[in-house]
Formats: structure tokens, C-alpha cells, sequence
């Protein structure tokens, strides 16, 4: 056999070498938010018996220098200089006939964390101010009409452990209001602020008729709510006028609006 042969029969069964271990690789993908906490990873033994399922983990681009030639291994994001707060990518390299797991996926979640600083409404503005954010979470802002808290908007927080200061417009109604905000994380559990009480200057809302073919007007743009005698919400809104030619005829519905709840109206 010529060394020509030779060489070019070597060079493609390297080639079909690094094909198959290309293709007997997968890779576990995360993304998250750095919290100051390890990420712990279980790693098996390949199918073959031959070394531990991962082979490498890159954060960010960069890869780590941990040991992962164990049974269970940490990702120690803090040797990477990575900051609290910090948005991360994880993605840990691993043979295909074995499936490492993360033992604590909630590492990388973000958490409420935001410490209130001020809070206050000035205008139909409301204005907070935060601190110790850890992570991007929205904030919902909730107003307190009809006799139970309803959500006005939300915005999304910066996540940074600064100060971060908030604004939001609020659509008031007559009387007494009420306003705060809520931030919730992967525990499904939110956590509130205080509650701002403020009493705009405004003429209450009223409607007309009591019996409707299609629309109902309202005296001033409001938010408004309309339920069936069977408790169903089946409109909801914002404005002077609220089309309801398409709700049943003869049927008697309940709508609140403004500040007013429980009112009823017939559609004729």
C-alpha cells in the first residue's frame, strides 16, 4: 500500500471519528439569572461504563474549570467574576446515551427580592422606588375597585440591585382609591408593597338607559365590567360607550364601572 493510500485511508477514518463523536454528544441548555448560589449537577456514568456522562460545561462562553469528573459537581459562578443579577447561560456538554440532571434548577431563577424604598401617586401617576433587585421580574400594578383588587398594567423590573425608580399612569375613578404593587417569582407566591390611598378630583360616572338595544353610554370614559345573571364576565373595557347588541335579549346583566358595582341594566 502506498503512503499516499495510507495517509489519505487515516485522515478519513479520523474524519468519520470526529463526525461520530460530534454526533454521539448533546448539549443541556440553561439560561437564568445569577443569584449568588451554586448550580449542582448529578452526573451518571456513560452507558458503556467508560467516564462520567459530562464532558464539559460553558458559562457564557467560557469554559469552567470545575471538576466534573465525579458523581455530582457544582458550577461555581463566582470564580467567573459573573455578578449577582447577572443574566447567565449554562450549557453542559454531555455523551448521548446518558442524561446528566440539574439538582437545583431554581439557582438560576430570578427571586423577588425588591426592597420598597417610596411609593406614591402625584397626578394619576404612581411612582415607586426600589432596591435590591435580583433579577428581571415584571411588576403588576393593582387598583382596588369593585370590591376587590384589579389589575391596571405592569411594568417590567430592571432586576438590578441599585435603585430603580417606576412609573405608571393610572386610570382613577371616583371616591376613595386604592393602588399597589406585586412581584412574583417561580414560587408562584407574590409579595405586595403598601397600598397608596388617594382621592382624585372627579365627578362620579353614571349610565343610561336601564334598558339597552346597543349601546350603553357612560358619562366619562371608565373601566367597566358586564356579567350575566349566571356570574360570567362576558365584556370589559375602556370608554364613553360599550356596544351590547350581540348579548341576549330579554336577559337582565350586571355591570360595574367607575366606582360602582353590582348595577344592572335589561337588554331590550
Amino acid at each position: 500500500m502506498t503512503f499516499i493510500k495510507k495517509h489519505y485511508l487515516l485522515s478519513t477514518a479520523l474524519f468519520f471519528l470526529c463526525i461520530s463523536y460530534v454526533n454521539a454528544s448533546q448539549s443541556l441548555v440553561l439560561n437564568g439569572i445569577y443569584q449568588g448560589k451554586d448550580l449542582y449537577v448529578k452526573n451518571p456514568f456513560a452507558a458503556d461504563g467508560v467516564g462520567f456522562c459530562v464532558f464539559e460545561v460553558v458559562v457564557n462562553g467560557e469554559i469552567t474549570g470545575d471538576e466534573i469528573n465525579s458523581s455530582a459537581f457544582a458550577v461555581d459562578f463566582n470564580i467567573l467574576g459573573i455578578e449577582v443579577g447577572s443574566e447567565i447561560e449554562i450549557v453542559i456538554k454531555h455523551k448521548d446515551d446518558c442524561t446528566p440532571m440539574v439538582l437545583n434548577p431554581e439557582a438560576i431563577k430570578p427571586h423577588s427580592t425588591y426592597e420598597l424604598t417610596n411609593i406614591k401617586v402625584d397626578r394619576n401617576i404612581l411612582t415607586w422606588t426600589t432596591e435590591k433587585e435580583s433579577g428581571s421580574l415584571p411588576f403588576v400594578v393593582e387598583q382596588f375597585r369593585w370590591n376587590k383588587w384589579v389589575k391596571a398594567g405592569e411594568v417590567l423590573g430592571e432586576g438590578t440591585s441599585g435603585s430603580n425608580t417606576y412609573k405608571f399612569e393610572l386610570t382613577p375613578y371616583t371616591g376613595e382609591n386604592k393602588v399597589r404593587v406585586k412581584q412574583t417569582d417561580y414560587t408562584g407566591k407574590p409579595r405586595y408593597s403598601e397600598q397608596v390611598v388617594y382621592t382624585p378630583r372627579m365627578r362620579k360616572v353614571e349610565f343610561e338607559p336601564k334598558k339597552v338595544a346597543d349601546d350603553i353610554k357612560f358619562t366619562a370614559a371608565t373601566r367597566y365590567e358586564i356579567f350575566d345573571k349566571y356570574g360570567n364576565l362576558v365584556k370589559t373595557g375602556f370608554g364613553k360607550t360599550v356596544n351590547v347588541s350581540n348579548l341576549e335579549k330579554g336577559e337582565e346583566y350586571y355591570l360595574n364601572y367607575d366606582s360602582s358595582f353590582g348595577e344592572t341594566f335589561k337588554k331590550k
